[in-house]
C-alpha cells in the first residue's frame, strides 16, 4: 500500500508533487497507482476515513478523489455496501491490445526512422536497468523500466503524444499485465523482445522494428485466458466470446 509522505505541518508533503496539486488529485493519484500497480487488489476495500487518516486530509478529497476513480472503473462504490477495487474487465482487454498495437506501430516505426544515436543509447540504458530488475527479481523495477522503454521508443519517434493517449487507453491493462509479470520467464522473455525492438530501431528497419513490437504485445493476447484462470476472482467478464470474434474477423 501507498506509504503516505507528509511535511511537518501534517499535510501531505509536496516533495515530488506537482506544483498546483491539490488534496484531492494527490489521494487520486496515489490510490490509482495502487489498484494499477496491483498494490491493491481487485475486490478489496477501500475505506475512506481510513484513507483520509494516513494521508492527513479531510474526508471531503477522499470523496472527490474516489468519485473519480469510479468515473475510471478503477473502484466501485456500492450504496450502504461500501467500496472496493474493481474486477479487471477482460472482455475489453483484447480490444485495448488491439489499439495500442496499432498506436505502437506508428511510434515504433518512426523511431526506426528518426531515432539519434543518443536515443538508442538511452533504449540500451533502460534495457540494462531490465536485466539488474530481472537479475534481482525487481518486478516492480522492471515494470517501470518497462514503461520507460515504451515512453522512450514514442519519444525517439518524436510521437510523445501518442504515448500520452496509449497511456489513457490502456489502465485495465496494466492491471492484467502486473499478473504476467511473475509467470516463470515471463520477464526473460519480455526484455529478449525489448531487444528485438531495439536493434531494429537500431538498424534503421521499420518493418522489423513494427514485427517485434507487434510479437511483444501479441503476447499479452495470447496470455490473457491463462492468467485468467490462475486469477479467477481478479476478473469480470468472459473472454471466450471475443476471442471467438477475434478469430473470426482476423481470419
Amino acid at each position: 500500500m501507498t506509504t503516505w509522505t507528509m511535511s511537518g505541518s501534517g499535510r501531505p508533503s509536496t516533495a515530488g508533487v506537482p506544483a498546483g496539486e491539490t488534496a484531492a488529485q494527490l489521494v487520486h493519484r496515489r490510490l490509482r497507482d495502487d489498484i494499477v500497480s496491483m498494490r491493491r487488489r481487485p475486490g478489496d476495500v477501500i475505506f475512506e476515513k481510513e484513507i483520509a487518516l494516513e494521508a492527513h486530509v479531510s474526508r471531503t478529497p477522499v470523496r472527490e478523489a474516489l468519485l473519480r476513480l469510479a468515473d475510471e472503473k478503477l473502484i466501485e462504490i456500492v450504496p450502504k455496501s461500501g467500496t472496493m477495487v474493481s474486477r479487471i474487465p477482460a472482455e475489453i482487454l483484447p480490444e485495448i491490445i488491439v489499439a495500442r498495437a496499432a498506436l505502437e506501430a506508428v511510434t515504433v516505426r518512426a523511431a526506426a526512422k528518426t531515432a539519434k544515436g543518443s536515443d538508442v543509447a538511452g533504449l540500451r540504458a533502460i534495457m540494462e536497468r531490465q536485466r539488474e530488475a530481472l537479475a534481482t527479481g525487481d518486478i516492480d523495477g522492471f515494470h517501470a523500466a518497462d514503461e520507460l522503454m515504451h515512453r522512450a521508443i514514442a519519444e525517439a519517434g518524436r510521437l510523445p503524444g501518442l504515448w500520452a493517449m496509449i497511456v489513457q487507453i490502456k489502465v485495465q491493462l496494466d492491471r492484467y499485465r502486473r499478473l504476467t509479470l511473475p509467470q516463470p520467464h515471463r520477464m526473460e522473455h519480455a526484455l529478449a523482445e525489448h531487444e528485438a525492438i531495439v536493434e531494429a530501431i537500431a538498424g534503421r528497419d521499420d518493418a522489423a522494428a513494427a514485427a517485434a513490437m507487434h510479437r511483444h504485445l501479441d503476447g499479452l493476447r495470447i496470455s490473457l485466458a491463462p492468467i485468467r484462470e490462475l486469477n479467477p476472482d481478479y476478473f469480470s467478464g468472459d473472454v471466450s466470446a471475443v476471442y471467438d470474434r477475434w478469430a473470426v474477423e482476423t481470419a
